[in-house]
């Protein structure tokens, strides 16, 4: 029999479909994977007995012929997603061994299409990184390793954990979320697929929440048609979150391997940062042949205030991230540091319970929210994101269908290596994502060519509010052009 766990998302629905294989087949395979691969640190909890009897539960379907969108389909779930009975840490020490008694939407909706969970994927603490260091559970590891050398990579953040198993086929596609990039970079690290949908498309109910006004759930997966296939059932309108937009969910595969002929891509100027390496701006070059290839028109496009969206996000999340880390006070649930009073329990609670980054971004949002520096700061941040959200709107007007950017400035670093003594060194990898969440667009991770010491290197595209199709159809061609980037199996 075929390795089950080399099959990607449409592959496997195909095979289970057709009773090439059973569910409790495939489950029992990606529990194996899991097992031989723990030493990634990909999954901080392994649910293997829910998942056998989910996977029953689904071969009882697929026996009848009432198989559902994902029946029997293994997936792993970032650990920001409440699970009904199942432990929910969001990575942090603060909500100690916190098991919810509900379910997130997104994944309610996942069950409800049959799929199998294999367990909660390791990301940084409470989503704030960029390499997914911070997570109490210890780094992720990245699968992939530089041609000749044994230095162990960061797999990316904030949802480094499901860019990991994926890559490693340690479950067929995973959840994310993506604040200021965490599901695009991750999948550039490991030569997945990520998309981040646009802002209101995707519940963000019962997700825990790092900074609301920039969130987004979405899927990591081995590739587009499989990234289309699962945002599908992740998306639609839920009555419990008021960003959560009413609107019709399309047939996103339907777009997969759509014409692109005639689409007007743009290719921004100041994405030309000063210091780009030649590597990345040379996959930029290949990727803007691809698509010409494919017979798009290539058209040179500025968004003026890019420049200013690093320093304006990070005024932005952390005052959010304020605001949304209060309710953690050790007192209604999770870890709780007795004091000598109230206040002191707070105090000991919070030092105890957050990791150094979460705390550095907690004074930095209180900061800026507090009297005296509000305006200077918030108020004018939020000034400078209605500035870059025009500059897209403007380019779009001028009938840009998409955009095409390079997705991280450089391939993945190794564990250790940046933000130890200077955390804008590591702030720095959002550089090319954050516009997106700051504008509240949809954009896409695409694995597009190797650097020269064989690590993957990722292309974005951005694209439309709600036209998502437009960016399955175009990272299509890009992925149809420079093929699959698998890691040989060396745990």
């Amino acid at each position: 029999m075929t390795d089950l766990t080399k099959l990607n998302l449409a592959q496997t629905r195909d095979g289970l479909h057709t009773k090439s294989f059973t569910a409790t087949e495939l489950t029992s395979a990606y529990l194996a994977n899991m097992e031989a691969a723990r030493s990634l640190n990909a999954y901080v909890l392994e649910t293997p007995e829910q998942a056998l009897s989910m996977a029953a539960a689904s071969d009882a379907k697929l026996a009848k012929g009432e198989g559902r969108a994902l029946e029997g389909i293994p997936l792993g779930i970032k650990d920001l997603y409440a699970t009904n009975g199942v432990r929910t840490t969001a990575c942090s020490n603060i909500l100690g061994n916190f098991v919810p008694n509900y379910e997130s939407t997104v994944t309610s909706q996942l069950w409800n299409d049959g799929a199998v969970l294999l367990g909660k994927l390791n990301c940084d603490e409470f989503a704030m990184g960029s390499s997914n260091e911070t997570s109490s559970f210890g780094a992720v590891i990245n699968p992939w390793r530089r041609t000749g050398s044994d230095t162990q990579l960061v797999a990316g953040g904030s949802s480094g954990g499901s860019a990991a198993a994926v890559s490693a086929n340690m479950c067929v596609a995973a959840t994310a979320t993506d604040t200021g990039g965490s599901i695009r970079q991750p999948a550039a690290f490991t030569g997945t697929v990520g998309i981040k949908p646009t802002y209101g498309r995707c519940s963000r109910w019962g997700i825990v929440a790092y900074a609301s006004s920039l969130d987004q759930a979405g899927p990591i997966t081995r590739t587009v048609r499989d990234a289309a296939i699962l945002l599908k059932s992740m998306s639609g309108h839920d009555s419990k979150d008021t960003t959560s937009v009413d609107r019709p969910v399309p047939d996103f595969e339907a777009a997969v391997g759509a014409s692109i002929r005639g689409k007007k891509i743009g290719i921004p100027k100041e994405y030309r940062l000063e210091g780009l390496s030649a590597e990345v701006d040379g996959l930029w070059q290949n990727g803007i042949a691809m698509l010409k290839a494919a017979g798009a028109e290539i058209v040179d496009i500025s968004l003026p205030h890019t420049k200013y969206a690093l320093p304006a996000y990070y005024i932005v999340a952390p005052a959010e991230c304020s605001s949304n880390l209060a309710r953690y006070d050790g007192v209604r649930y999770g870890l709780r540091v007795a004091g000598k009073d109230i206040i002191e329990q707070y105090e000991k609670t919070r030092a105890a319970g957050f990791g150094k980054e979460v705390q550095r971004r907690i004074m930095i949002g209180t900061y800026v929210l507090s009297a005296g520096y509000y305006d200077a700061y918030y108020v004018h941040a939020q000034k400078v994101r209605n500035l870059i959200k025009h500059d897209f709107e403007l380019a779009y007007a001028s009938g840009i269908d998409a955009i095409l950017t390079p997705a991280t400035p450089s391939a993945a670093f190794g564990i250790g290596e940046k933000g130890s003594s200077d955390p804008i060194e590591m702030y720095l990898n959002d550089i090319f994502t954050v516009t997106v969440n700051m504008a509240g667009l949809p954009g896409i991770a695409v694995p597009a060519g190797l650097d020269s010491q064989g690590l993957p290197l990722g292309l974005q595209l951005i694209g439309r509010p709600f036209d998502e199709e437009t960016l399955f159809s175009v990272a299509q061609v890009i992925e149809d052009a420079a093929g699959h980037f698998t890691t040989g199996k060396w745990w």
